[in-house]
């Protein structure tokens, strides 16, 4: 018998391999025709001790036969490789669900660097399905043969944890094989030794006759086409090279490294022969400066950062703003504030990425909404800052940065980009229809041109400091960026249009509202929702999507800073469900959010 979907969690210490096990299962389902998503979740701290719970690395899936928009909420699958890692993901396990322990990690002074004991298991096999093994010692004793060190053949456990994990959901090795051929090439009996660990996970599940029948679920139809798996930062980096290959115009990225931004950087490193170079700056305010000189030379340029990185560049977007020159500064934006919680997610910067600038210094702010849409919402970012000649600023967040899901590869012709068009004018600052001056290349006969941070009068960009002209170059900025709605796709309403409940998101949220807004439904509460990735300047149809409502709910992960916008410029009674916990938003704590929040609505006009 089938199951509809099923969820997993692998958790163990930083250094066990679990994040590289999270990913070949995740590729090895998609490529046998399964909807996945994914949750990968690092530990804060780069050299937490060993088996306490702060050095936990974990990573949830979700597999169905049927499109999913979450990596699920409670776990049917859940393996424990140390004390830390049960007692941090125990709890998520549902009743009835699959417990696998590593037994050789479960000593008394295992259960003590966890600050815990062997009694969180006291019980257990009447909630769960347990299946205690000694990993390290089968993955030794399969690897005997081989002339390893003992230290050397225990790092093969994670393909031993692999092995298992495929015979349980009826998933081919042939996939893992290729990639331990492909990544360890360099040392043969590596190779060996990781292959022989996997086969040997794979038939140990395979004689402990487990009813695997409940961890099955069938394919999924999807339309013809080339696939890979994405993660958000992948798809950050393919919009860079796709836009470097098809314009025809070099690309800078520059970043200082700052968690989660910095995988954005190490992507972008191997991008070198689509026309991609890469620079670490000393830091942040470098970087972005870096990329105002690129654009200004006549180059495309991206900047990437995360959290308090977007504070320190705040200067730099302002002198982009008034020059009007054309880069993307790309925020993945992290739980604050401060340092924070570096590798957990959030949408705290919203507010930032609106207003965080001296003076009137208005740009564009877009939000991707899923992994793959990180593709779609940077090329579409550069669109604008070259039409318009404007920066723009793209969020995402900690969540969407490391996810993944299936990506169906995009035909290059499918591909629309703004042509470039460089020397329009002699004159810097003769705008065309849309408000946007020419972008003139330095050194280029007939148009040289002086540009700065100070402010500037009439078409050749003279510096002036006359009040009216200032007056004048203010609106005239803001109309530019208001007028970039023009170039939206309309509104899309999902869910029950006609309902009275319109359920409001934006970036990484979609997912859960989606699963939310079903959820309801089969509950039978009808629900609307609207997902927005334009955030500025706002789409010209919200305005008459939020009035056809008598309830507006604003779902973010943050102190409702989506809501007090909407609020304030259109006069509408929104009110917020938020959440600042690091962690995504689960389906049941909004569907119990959304009836909270209906039934106060009730008792308020009954009252």
């Amino acid at each position: 018998m089938e199951q509809d979907a099923i969820v997993i969690r692998l958790t163990g210490d930083s250094g066990d391999g679990v994040q590289l096990v999270g990913e070949q299962l995740t590729i090895t389902a998609a490529l046998t025709g399964k909807a996945v998503q994914t949750l990968p979740d690092f530990p804060a701290e780069i050299r937490a001790p060993a088996g306490t719970v702060a050095g936990v690395s974990g990573f949830q899936l979700a597999m169905a036969e049927h499109a999913i928009f979450t990596a699920g909420e409670e776990l049917d699958v859940l393996v424990a490789l140390n004390p830390a890692a049960l007692k941090q993901a125990l709890s998520y396990l549902k009743s009835g669900g699959l417990l696998i322990l590593n037994e050789d990690n479960m000593d008394e002074k295992d259960w003590e660097k966890a600050k815990s004991s062997a009694q969180l298991l006291q019980g257990a096999s009447e909630y769960y399905q347990v299946l205690s093994l000694p990993l390290i010692t089968n993955t030794l004793a399969a690897l005997a043969e081989l002339e390893l060190t003992h230290a050397q053949a225990k790092k093969s456990k994670n393909f031993y944890v692999l092995g298992v994990v495929l015979w349980l959901f009826d998933l081919p090795l042939e996939n893992s094989y290729a990639f331990i051929t492909k990544k360890f090439q360099a040392n043969e009996q590596i190779v060996k030794a990781n292959s022989l660990a996997l086969r040997a996970g794979y038939d140990y599940a395979m004689t402990l006759e487990l009813a695997r029948s409940r961890y099955i679920v069938g394919g999924l139809t999807r339309d013809a086409g080339e696939y890979r798996q994405l993660t958000g930062v992948e798809g950050v980096a393919m919009a860079v090279a796709t836009m470097a290959a098809t314009t025809g115009v070099q690309v800078l990225v520059s970043g200082y490294p700052i968690t989660p931004s910095s995988a954005i950087l190490q992507e972008c490193a191997k991008l070198a022969d689509f026309g991609v170079h890469l620079l670490q700056a000393e830091d942040e305010i470098a970087a972005l400066c870096a990329c105002l000189g690129a654009a200004f030379g006549g180059r495309l340029a991206l900047t990437c950062t995360s959290g308090p990185g977007m504070s320190l560049k705040s200067e730099g977007l302002g002198l982009a703003v008034v020059s009007e020159l054309p880069l993307v500064l790309v925020d993945v934006q992290r739980a604050g504030a401060s340092t924070g919680l570096p590798t957990k997610t959030g949408q705290c910067d919203l507010q930032q990425a609106l207003y965080g600038r001296h003076g009137e210094a208005p740009l564009p702010v877009f939000a991707a909404k899923s992994p793959a849409d990180c593709f779609n919402t940077v090329l579409q970012a550069f669109t604008i800052a070259i039409k318009y000649m404007t920066p723009v600023i793209v969020l995402l967040d900690a969540y969407l940065a490391n996810a993944a899901e299936p990506w169906q590869i995009p035909e290059l012709a499918d591909l629309h980009s703004t042509p470039i068009d460089f020397n329009r004018s002699a004159l810097p600052f003769k705008r065309d229809d849309n408000l946007a001056r020419s972008w003139n290349v330095p050194g280029t006969p007939g148009f040289i041109h002086q540009l700065g941070g100070l402010e500037k009068q009439g078409d050749a960009g003279s510096v002036s400091y006359d009040a009216d002209n200032h007056q004048q170059m203010v609106n005239t900025r803001a109309q530019k960026v208001a007028g970039i709605a023009r170039e939206y796709a309309p509104l899309i309403i999902d869910g029950n249009s006609t309902a009275e409940i319109l359920l409001v998101g934006w970036g990484s949220t979609y997912g859960a509202l989606k699963s939310a807004v079903n959820q309801c439904a089969l509950d039978g509460l009808a629900i609307a929702l609207l997902h927005i990735r334009e955030l500025n300047p706002l789409p010209h149809d919200l305005r008459e999507h939020l009035r056809a409502y008598a309830h507006i709910l604003v779902a973010e992960l943050n102190s409702g800073q989506f809501c007090q916008v909407l609020r304030a410029k259109y006069l509408v009674n929104a009110r917020s469900i938020t959440q600042c916990n690091g962690l995504p938003f689960t389906t049941s704590y909004l569907v119990s959010a959304i009836k909270a929040e209906m039934s106060h609505a009730k008792d308020c006009l009954s009252a």
